[in-house]
């Protein structure tokens, strides 16, 4: 046979979807069901990620704490001390730290996530796998990283002798939970919006930027709700899927902002009213937009391979 009339033959091949996508929640499933049958896989790209990120560094695993340290010590002194923002807020280093540590949760996951398709192209090109579980070792490597700054957050907390043995560890899970979903959701979008549009990746820098002061890591929610009244501004900001997890991980973390620990109780800070039920409220919606977002990407991962 020659090879013109392989290719007629070829030509008249009705084409085969590899990992199609299919309409409606049904093809969702069946792309979870699909991940699901690629954790070990998902277990290498994470252990990859982790190894390549501290290859040939003499310090390894301690960039992980270095930079959230450093960021401590820069708003402690820049903000604490010399802002005197602390006045207003006890244990102003652990309750920033807080914040900082759920916040890094956050933005790790959406600049790692942002860019895994077009950091992985070249698996990409070459062999079928489901591209969503790129944006998934994405966020474990971002987890990893979380988990040993949530340790060292642990050990502080015993150290100024505020440990946090108290019921309200339980707002821990679902505020992790809920900025897990959100920040996945984010990403998974843009990763394949970053694909066809380059520029998204910049615009992922100034986003987080924002977003980081637009949360109540340097300053207290009550500052906030001073500012702004109870109307619907407030209800906005309060009800930002952020704002709820590091309002959450505070309010487990940070035991000096408990009313019981205040002489005078009208001077303590204030959290937002049902502030589990608007975490877990948000969860749902955030999950919701999880399937929106895979919805999405499906339709666009078609050209991933010529794109890249």
């Amino acid at each position: 046979m020659t090879p013109e009339d392989r290719m007629e033959r070829l030509s008249q091949l009705p084409l085969t979807r590899v990992g199609g996508l299919s309409a409606g929640s049904g093809g969702f499933w069946s792309t979870v069901r699909e991940i699901l049958g690629r954790t070990p896989m998902l277990a290498l790209l994470v252990r990859r990620d982790i190894k390549a990120r501290y290859k040939d560094s003499s310090l390894g695993l301690l960039w992980t704490l270095i930079r959230p340290l450093t960021q401590l010590m820069i708003f402690y002194l820049v903000v604490g001390k010399f802002l005197q923002v602390e006045r207003g807020i006890p244990e102003f280093a652990i309750y920033i730290f807080s914040g900082l540590t759920v916040y890094g949760l956050f933005s790790e996951i959406i600049s790692s996530g942002t860019g895994s398709i077009v950091g992985n192209s070249g698996i990409i090109k070459k062999v079928y796998l489901p591209r969503e579980l790129f944006p998934m070792a994405a966020t474990g490597t971002a987890l990893f990283n979380f988990s040993i700054q949530a340790v060292i957050l642990i050990i502080a907390t015993f150290a100024v002798g505020s440990p946090p043995l108290t019921g309200d560890l339980i707002y821990v899970i679902p505020s992790i939970l809920l900025l897990i979903a959100f920040a996945f959701a984010i990403a998974l979008l843009l990763s394949a919006i970053n694909v066809y549009l380059r520029d998204v990746q910049y615009l992922v820098e100034v986003f987080l930027m924002v977003m980081m002061y637009a949360s109540p890591i340097i300053y207290s929610w009550t500052m906030v709700k001073k500012a702004l009244g109870d109307g619907i501004l407030l209800q906005i900001y309060t009800n930002n899927p952020v704002t709820l997890a590091v309002l959450g991980f505070q309010r487990a973390f940070w035991t000096a902002g408990h009313v019981e620990n205040y002489p005078d109780p009208t001077l303590a800070p204030e959290y937002p009213d049902f502030l589990l039920l608007r975490i877990l409220i948000a969860l749902v919606v955030c999950l919701f937009c999880v399937f929106i977002s895979q919805r999405i990407f499906a339709r666009l991962q078609g050209n991933f391979a010529q794109a890249l």
